[in-house]
């Protein structure tokens, strides 16, 4: 059994007055939800919260009543179908309403189910695991940037300094349809995960990254850490970042145990 602690922040950055990122988390459910809205006015704004607020309420509920018996495959279809109808709430949304046109969010969706996360993601928010002392990006960006790297028409040294690096070719709420993609992590004790929007990823370096997540201090300070870099480095764009930590849980001894000291 693991135990799983989370932690969420969000903050505007220094180029921007109002916040288009939203993160959620229901600690119970063991699941956590990031999206960094796009849109005119403050249709960005409107459309993370939607995707936020609709998936945690649903998940949350279908969690519950499922119980922890659920299997992982079925959670990975619960998922599926609900970020599939929060799409079209967005979409929908969208068009009824001129102001919103247009309107989209990426997403990064995490449950955390005894020793697996089953992980979902749309655009270019990110997730990381930390796992001894060793960085990874287990998300891959849905973007213009990530293909061209991807066909080798530019290296990843190259990307950092692109001028299309916020060109996402998948966001949630733009059309009637969209493609989650869904993967399963083994979750080991000591873990550390990571999910952000580009806030943070465009203004702070995985080796930069990891250097704070491994670092001696509580993880509420390190997401507050985490935040303040990003600013420091210019905080072009909202920031926001949800930390999981994965801890074992101590088995309980019985009774003879404890007499014989075992």
């Amino acid at each position: 059994m693991m135990h799983y602690t989370f932690l969420a922040r969000t903050d505007p950055g220094r180029a921007r007055d109002n916040n288009e990122d939203a993160v959620l988390v229901d600690e119970t459910a063991q699941l956590g939800v990031l999206a960094d809205g796009m849109g005119g006015y403050n249709a960005g704004e409107i459309a993370s919260g939607m995707a936020t607020a609709f998936i945690k309420s649903e998940m949350s509920r279908w969690l519950s009543e499922s119980g922890k018996n659920a299997k992982v495959k079925e959670i990975k279809r619960a998922l599926e179908i609900c970020v599939d109808n929060a799409n079209r709430s967005i979409f929908n949304a969208s068009g009824s309403n001129p102001q919103y046109s247009g309107m989209g969010t990426t997403l990064v969706v995490g449950v955390f189910h005894e020793s697996t996360l089953i992980l979902g993601h749309i655009g270019d928010s990110r997730c990381y695991r930390l796992r001894n002392g060793t960085l990874v990006q287990i998300t891959k960006d849905h973007s213009l940037l990530q293909e061209q790297i991807d066909a080798g028409l530019i290296t990843p040294e190259q990307a950092v300094g692109s001028s299309i690096k916020n060109l996402v070719t998948r966001a949630l709420g733009v059309e009637d349809a969209v493609m989650m993609e869904v993967n399963e992590h083994q979750v080991e004790p000591g873990d550390c995960y990571l999910m952000c929007s580009d806030g943070l990823s465009d203004m702070v370096d995985d080796a930069e990254i990891a250097s704070i997540l491994g670092g001696p201090v509580p993880m509420d300070q390190k997401a507050d850490i985490l935040v303040a870099v990003a600013n420091e480095h210019g905080g072009r764009d909202n920031i926001s970042v949800l930390l999981v930590l994965a801890e074992p849980v101590a088995e309980k001894r019985g009774l003879i145990s404890r007499l014989l000291g075992k």
